[in-house]
């Protein structure tokens, strides 16, 4: 059997941080943090701890990346406006919506977000509101046609879009509308009106999955935009609701989401889309109802943030994908 030394012509190296660019193989221990590390190419998708959040929180909005990522709004003891931005390590704190809200719409970046719609509690009331984040404050943008709450959305600050949803009395919706960064227009509508809808993708290129349409219980489909109308996609393989996705439409993550028999029961699934069908990753650390994301993460990664019930969690997680390069720690199991 070789050593590392007859692999690498080297003994392990002492370093006080690790090495910028190490290579698949490489072995270090690093004295700062008292740990022996070694980089491996990951044979499958896997979730990982990030920081936490300074607020726990469930139901509410996140854009941006896993590096950049933002979490605004929400729901904890009361309705949340307060703001978060994660730079791939630790949340720092940003500036409040000029409306709290919670079962929002969001997208974009971290410099350039958007919220829109959903609602606030008490008064069971929907605003139509649509706001902008610009890195540092909230300014008001155009508002929606159409209000609601639990619907999807995905895009950018400038080319944003928003889908399905709920408001009260009983009214499952199925409109589509699309933001320029000034107005919503319409788009084509769903074939099937949803809300608790998971989504992913861009303006032109987007995914609806799951949710639960007018009648009771939960549906499977996946459905694509093409910028005009949807179209079937290959369902998803479990019912849930509020499940979170990522990335492009062709190369997506969802993950999470609830069980159609009350949001008391959260999952831990995650499956990956290559614009036919979904193939099972490794599952989430904490099963997650109402999480937040970082839309806009390339694919092969993604963010998880925040979530509950029973409990509103300030756990990160994020994601990387099979043959991705990674950091490891050796441990003793």
């Amino acid at each position: 059997m070789s050593t590392y030394y007859q692999i690498f012509g080297g003994k392990i190296n002492v370093v006080t941080s690790d090495p910028s660019n190490p290579i698949e193989g490489q072995v270090w221990y690093n004295t700062t943090s008292e740990v022996l590390k070694y980089r491996a190419v990951t044979t499958a998708g896997a979730w990982a701890s990030g920081g936490n959040m300074g607020t726990a929180r469930r139901l509410l909005m996140g854009a941006g990346t896993q590096t950049a990522g933002i979490g605004f709004g929400g729901y904890t003891t009361g309705v949340v406006a307060n703001t978060e931005e994660y730079d791939g390590t630790s949340w720092t704190a940003g500036g409040n919506l000029g409306q709290a809200r919670y079962h929002a719409g969001s997208c974009g970046t971290q410099t350039a977000a958007l919220g829109f719609a959903g609602y606030v509690f008490p008064g069971s009331t929907f605003p139509v509101q649509t706001e902008e984040y610009d890195g540092t404050s909230w300014t008001t943008g155009g508002n929606k046609a159409t209000a609601g709450r639990r619907l999807g959305g995905c895009g950018t600050q400038t080319a944003g879009l928003g889908f399905g949803g709920y408001t009260f009395p009983a009214s499952t919706k199925n409109q589509t509308e699309e933001y320029d960064g000034t107005s919503w227009t319409s788009g084509g509508n769903l074939p099937t009106g949803r809300q608790s809808v998971g989504s992913a993708g861009t303006q032109t290129a987007a995914l609806s999955v799951g949710g639960q349409p007018a009648t009771p219980g939960g549906i499977s489909n996946t459905e694509e935009y093409d910028g005009t109308s949807w179209s079937s996609g290959g369902n998803y393989p479990a019912v849930v609701l509020d499940s979170r996705g990522s990335g492009p439409q062709t190369a997506a993550l969802q993950f999470g989401g609830a069980n159609p028999s009350g949001p008391g029961n959260p999952n831990t699934s995650t499956f990956s889309y290559d614009g036919t069908s979904w193939t099972a990753e490794g599952n989430l650390g904490t099963a997650k109802y109402g999480s937040g994301t970082g839309q806009n993460s390339p694919a092969g990664t993604g963010l998880a943030f925040g979530s509950g019930p029973p409990t509103e969690r300030i756990k990160t997680e994020e994601f990387t994908g099979g043959g991705a390069a990674v950091t490891r720690t050796v441990t003793g199991s």
